[in-house]
């Protein structure tokens, strides 16, 4: 394994990852020049959607296939059945790069301007406030159905194709409330169409100071936060794995990315392999009760 290591890389390395324009996707290429420069060899971004995690899971265990990826990982088993690939059994983590808070945010036409007042609000009308999300498990839906059982409020779910359609029923005030990411939701509060309450982070958010958190806003341990990061498949050598882990870790901890990130709604995190596998086992964890608890599955 050390002879792997010292060897490692001598060809160009693929990462794999969703969607182009996903926070996985910029993640991967914002991340990648450098990391060619690091490494002597080509990084190339390979964008598969969902089937990327299985194409990972497949390859081989050398490290010259990366996954980068978030959520649909390691939620998948639980929101449907017949998942083929098990985020333990067949992957190992690199680190946990990114994590993105969501803002809870309301239709100007809400009166509310405080999560308490939202709290009020929704108990003097049970079912007659909705909160738009996107698809089945996604993290407006995960986000809005804690919401719901933290402030034991009722709720009813909308359902969008997508998080631009739902935040336009927001702005239109077909829907009350919404919790999404805030790169996805930022521009809109800024130019005044949306009123953020509060960000889901447990600490403020560095380029949102004056917003309060939703758990110092009347909800203790309320937090929400998507995070992406970097996996090898399973039985890569532990030297590639730490190999990698320290260099990316160090690219993503330049100022100029982190500044970057902060920009587009996320935070960088550049963990150890064990934090991360540990952030995954918690995900889990809490995820799991929730979506038993509202019936959750991907629509």
């Amino acid at each position: 394994m050390v002879a792997n290591c010292q060897g490692f890389p001598n060809k160009p390395i693929r990462i794999l990852t969703a969607e182009p324009g996903s926070p996985n996707d910029l993640l991967s290429r914002m991340i990648s020049p450098q990391l060619t420069a690091t490494l002597g060899e080509q990084i190339v971004v390979d964008n598969r959607g969902i089937s990327a995690i299985e194409i990972a899971a497949k390859s081989p265990a050398d490290g010259y296939t990366l996954l980068s990826y978030g959520a649909p990982l390691w939620l998948s088993s639980l929101l449907r059945r017949n998942v083929r690939w098990d985020p333990f059994r067949d992957f190992l983590p690199v680190t946990l790069a990114l994590s993105a808070p969501c803002l809870l945010v309301v239709a100007p036409s809400v009166p509310a301007r405080t999560v308490t007042e939202l709290i009020s609000l929704a108990r003097t009308k049970p079912g007659e406030l909705n909160y738009g999300s996107s698809s089945g498990g996604s993290v407006t839906h995960l986000a809005g159905e804690l919401f719901k059982s933290m402030a034991k409020v009722n709720l009813v779910r909308i359902n969008y194709k997508g998080n631009g359609p739902a935040i336009a029923a927001l702005i239109a005030s077909e829907v009350q409330i919404m919790i999404p990411n805030v790169g996805v939701v930022l521009p809109h509060v800024k130019s005044g169409r949306l009123r953020a309450l509060a960000v889901t982070s447990l600490r403020p958010f560095a380029s949102l100071p004056n917003i309060p958190t939703v758990t110092a806003s009347g909800i203790p341990g309320f937090e929400v936060s998507s995070i992406s990061g970097i996996l090898a498949p399973a039985r890569t050598p532990a030297a590639i794995v730490n190999k990698l882990n320290l260099h990316i870790v160090q690219i993503l901890n330049a100022a100029e990315f982190k500044e970057k990130f902060l920009l587009s709604g996320m935070e960088v995190v550049a963990s150890s392999p064990d934090a991360f596998s540990t952030r995954i086992k918690a995900d889990i964890s809490k995820w799991r009760s929730v979506i038993s608890e509202a019936g959750i599955s991907e629509d």
